[in-house]
């Protein structure tokens, strides 16, 4: 064995053997030990012939990482492979960044090479026509590394741009509203019927390409293995192709061999009039004109502005009060010195005037306002006349209100426009989770009837399994439905990751020794921040028929004390109960010690590493020392998550 070894992260494309290059072919038989997605590795299987193969399922991109600089370091040649392009949100970058935490140095430490692939922004654009012809960017839509926040700016500034767009990781089963916001965003800058490409499986036996738009893409199948290509301005349909023009027709005739410019010619400032060169020759061409007309004018007025400066020096030469100055006085406003005195100032020597100033003889102009403003303040008036009705008379009333207050016309209707919404803009969609009390199941009927109200026709329930209604409405206001929600005795809580706390209903509440702790926890931790969604239930009785000893912090009261139950994993075909850890812990503890818990699977636990794993990968918490459940069958989760 070499005393040294080497990381090939490989990038073999969409999956067809055809598309592989022949470098990461050779690679592949260079090296000792493959490392692996499950489903990559399947792919590439009939190319290998006897590596030692380490194959994990998804969310385990960390631990292949620091397997393969483990094994290199152990002097073995390894592969880490990636489909598509590893450097395209594949591994090159997350190995690098584990050998980056080693101190890693490249002339000293293991030797690394990236060897390139096909992408899917490539392989997909070639299934579809030329989509790509132009400038163009991808975005993962996928928020379990990068906060949605961050992703949703660079969706619209994309769009905003006019770039071609390809969306990687669009929608899995648990993230579905991506999508939907990512789609809204764009057609704010964008044709609803701008052409969009659908490719799934690219190149592999379930390819599926389909051909829509932008208005109408969500009404077909779109998964994790989709990658969307939305248009740019100018992309165009062509006999079921998606075809991005380059721009050449700007320059050169498409239907005749006859160019009307010449080769050497091409190429010249003139014949690009949008370049930035031609921007900048009629800039300077623009600036010697004024420059020249300038200097004329100032000539032709020096003769006559001498005299009116010799008299406005001494005190003669000025215009009777109520008339405006004629002749050269016209042009050269005077300006009253420190002392009072009147002093003629020439126009060239004069500093710019502030914008609050008009030129003499010239009515000063009115302060641009945007189009929004004036919709906002039409729309203000009309309701004020009596011509709206109901609930639109009274959001526009309401929110020209403050502006009443305004000292000027045109403070007014900035304010307005500060405090209504922008007509024509879409509320953003807003969603809570929604439930009358940890252990209470029972919805008053004030209270269903408020959900309803709430929701309205552009709003939806959703009932889910922990007694949960989710509320998703579109709003300009949050805070206030938040507000209005509290106050009819519902726990409101964030969706996503964040940390659940739910309870059993104590036996219709005939058992309620435990219920003073499940609203503490509520209070404390419900709907915090965390690494993945969490759940923390608590059993009134040592029947636990809730299921708390299956979530991820389990609680379960007996005897007056509480057993605790860790890294519970509900789901898949490997499911197990979570570890009892410890049990008898008093009333007073038990509190204390989830807070904790929590508390440091917060601080230490990786985006998107969900509490069982973490609670193995740290192997003790708080005390309490992980013991590996049984693996039953190996899991290779199709959704994505």
């Amino acid at each position: 064995m070499q005393d040294q070894g080497k990381l090939l992260i490989i990038g073999f494309g969409p999956g067809a053997m055809e598309h592989i290059t022949k470098r990461a072919l050779e690679a592949l038989q260079e090296s000792e030990v493959i490392i692996g997605y499950n489903t990559y590795v399947d792919l590439i299987r009939p190319l290998l012939n006897g590596q030692a193969i380490v194959r994990t399922g998804m969310t385990e991109e960390v631990s292949r990482a620091q397997e393969a600089v483990r094994q290199a370091e152990m002097g073995k040649i390894v592969a880490v492979i990636s489909s598509g392009d590893a450097g395209v949100y594949g591994m090159a970058g997350l190995v690098y960044e584990v050998l980056m935490e080693q101190g890693w140095k490249p002339d000293t430490g293991v030797a690394v090479e990236v060897i390139p692939g096909v992408s899917a922004i490539q392989s997909c654009a070639s299934l579809l026509g030329a989509p790509v012809m132009h400038d163009a960017c991808t975005i993962s839509l996928s928020d379990h590394l990068t906060p949605w926040e961050t992703i949703i700016r660079r969706v619209e500034a994309a769009a905003s741009a006019d770039f071609v767009i390809a969306l990687y990781n669009p929608r899995s089963g648990r993230r579905t509203r991506q999508i939907v916001e990512t789609q809204e965003m764009i057609l704010r800058y964008r044709d609803p019927q701008t052409p969009v490409g659908l490719v799934k499986s690219a190149y592999r036996e379930r390819q599926d390409v389909v051909m829509t738009t932008l208005e109408d893409m969500l009404n077909h199948d779109i998964g994790m293995l989709t990658t969307v290509i939305i248009g740019n301005s100018s992309t165009m349909m062509y006999e079921g192709l998606m075809v991005t023009p380059r721009g050449y027709q700007r320059k050169y005739t498409l239907n005749t061999a006859e160019q009307s410019l010449r080769p050497h010619e091409r190429l010249r400032t003139e014949a690009e009039p949008w370049s930035l060169g031609a921007r900048e020759a009629r800039a300077a061409a623009s600036g010697e004109a004024a420059g020249e007309s300038a200097a004329s004018a100032a000539s032709a007025a020096q003769p006559q502005a001498e005299p009116a400066l010799r008299g406005a020096s001494a005190g003669a030469g000025t215009a009777p009060q109520g008339q405006p100055p004629t002749g050269a006085a016209a042009i050269m406003p005077a300006a009253s010195s420190a002392s009072g005195a009147g002093t003629a100032v020439l126009a060239g020597e004069r500093p710019a005037p502030v914008a609050a100033e008009a030129a003499p003889g010239r009515v000063a102009e009115a302060p641009r306002v945007s189009a929004a403003a004036l919709a906002a303040e039409a729309l203000t008036r009309l309701a004020a006349g009596g011509a709206l009705a109901g609930e639109s008379a009274s959001r526009w009333l309401n929110a020209a209100a403050p502006s009443r207050e305004a000292s000027s016309p045109q403070a007014a209707t900035a304010t307005a426009v500060r405090t209504a919404p922008e007509p024509g803009r879409k509320a953003p969609l807003f969603e809570v989770g929604v439930s009358p009390g940890v252990g209470n199941k029972k919805f008053t009927a004030a209270q269903m009837a408020l959900l309803a109200q709430c929701a309205s026709e552009d709003g939806e329930l959703e009932y889910t399994p922990e007694h949960q209604i989710i509320l998703r409405v579109p709003t300009f206001e949050p805070d206030s439905l938040v507000e209005e929600l509290r106050a009819a005795n519902f726990i409101v809580v964030p969706i996503g990751d964040v940390i659940k706390v739910k309870a059993c209903d104590f036996c219709n509440m005939e058992k309620d020794d435990a219920v003073p702790m499940a609203n503490h926890l509520q209070a404390v931790i419900g709907g915090l921040g965390a690494p993945k969604e969490t759940s923390v239930a608590l059993n009134g009785c040592g029947m636990a028929c809730y299921g708390a000893v299956l979530e991820d912090i389990g609680i379960v009261y007996r005897k007056g004390a509480y057993d605790l139950f860790l890294g519970g994993k509900k789901f898949g075909r490997n499911a197990h109960p979570a570890q009892p850890v410890a049990e008898g812990i008093p009333g007073d503890q038990i509190g204390g010690i989830v807070e904790r818990i929590v508390a440091d699977y917060k601080e230490k636990g990786h985006p998107n590493e969900r509490f069982h794993k973490f609670f193995k990968r740290v192997g003790v918490i708080q005390g309490f020392r992980h013991v590996d459940a049984p693996v039953i069958v190996e899991v290779n989760p199709i959704c994505g998550d």
